[in-house]
């Protein structure tokens, strides 16, 4: 049913009350050490199979971190992202979930662990210590992970592409991108903390191609981002090229440091929603912060991932530990 124009701003309100009601969670029933008694070895298993992986493909840590972020934004951290669907209606094959990459990892960590520990360990915490392990294993923080996540059994297509609760998208506002971090129960500071996540990984040239060609339609650039760096990615990304991947941090991109925060101080973020931590007052203080010699930026990255990795999570009887992490048991 169409909403009326006047009713539309009371209409987006009621939606992100009941999204902020769904989502957010304090994570109880989440501990450190949840597996300690039912599979001691579990966050070893884990560790060795991403030690071994990162070895031969280091480029898979920017989209396995990804992947945590994309769960945990969508119905919660629960696991749902991994679920496949034979009329692919499920979360992975909507269009922001398109250019993920590292399930076969998942599916590695989990065959794993099943051998350890048969139908213990859920899904859901295998994407979390894997997003902790991939951060390590690039140089980046360690943090204590919080365990004892049960696994979803609902994934929709409409979910991620959802205009009010949905993936924020590259192209996001920094008004729009400050919403759906709070309806998630995350504030401002694990916005501009979080996207430093970016200082590993790529991204396609299709997501950020408007700002290079056509950015106000009329054939032209962003005037946001530097011209010598537009000119740069105009020799790598062609118009309409769906398939090119540009580093989100270039030069650095599978090393985790604080350089994705000076590309974006000098007008160089990729994506328009890196751009867009300009144009705020507090995010804006805390990228000069963290390019500072004062820098707290590997330890608050640390606490916005675990405050992340409480998002929406179902704990004790709720949900179920998947077997196989595509499909509900």
């Amino acid at each position: 049913m169409a909403v009326p124009k006047s009713s539309f701003g009371v209409f987006v309100l009621q939606m992100m009350v009941l999204a902020l009601i769904c989502l957010q969670a304090e994570g109880q029933g989440l501990i450190v050490g949840f597996y300690e008694k039912s599979c001691p070895h579990a966050e070893k298993i884990v560790s060795n199979v991403i030690k071994e992986v990162m070895a031969v493909a280091p480029s898979l840590s920017g989209p396995l971190l990804r992947l945590h972020f994309h769960d945990c934004f969508i119905r919660g951290c629960d696991g749902s992202i991994l679920l496949d669907s034979t009329t692919k209606q499920s979360e992975k094959f909507a269009p922001p979930n398109l250019s993920l990459r590292g399930f076969n990892i998942i599916d590695r960590v989990k065959l794993a662990l099943e051998k350890a520990c048969p139908g213990v360990v859920s899904c859901a915490d295998i994407v979390a210590l894997v997003a902790r392990d991939v951060t390590v294993a690039t140089n980046g923080p360690h943090w204590e992970v919080e365990t004892g996540r049960r696994d979803g059994k609902v994934s929709l297509f409409s979910d991620p592409v959802n205009p009010v609760t949905g993936l924020p998208p590259p192209s996001a506002n920094i008004t729009f991108l400050k919403q759906s971090f709070s309806l998630r129960g995350l504030n401002t500071k694990d916005l501009v903390v979080l996207s430093g996540g970016h200082t590993i990984g790529m991204s396609h040239c299709s997501s950020f191609e408007s700002r290079l060609y056509n950015f106000t339609g009329k054939g032209d650039t962003d005037p946001a981002m530097d011209q010598n760096y537009i000119a740069r990615l105009k020799l790598k990304c062609k118009p309409r090229d769906q398939t090119t991947l540009a580093e989100l941090d270039p030069g650095s991109f599978k090393t985790f440091d604080d350089s994705y925060y000076r590309l974006v101080t000098k007008r160089r973020g990729l994506l328009e929603s890196d751009a867009a931590l300009l144009n705020d007052p507090e995010t804006k203080a805390y990228l000069v912060q963290a390019i500072s010699h004062g820098s707290t930026f590997f330890k608050d990255f640390g606490v916005s991932m675990v405050k992340m990795g409480r998002v929406g999570v179902l704990t004790g009887s709720q949900g179920e530990a998947r077997k196989v992490c595509t499909k509900t048991n």
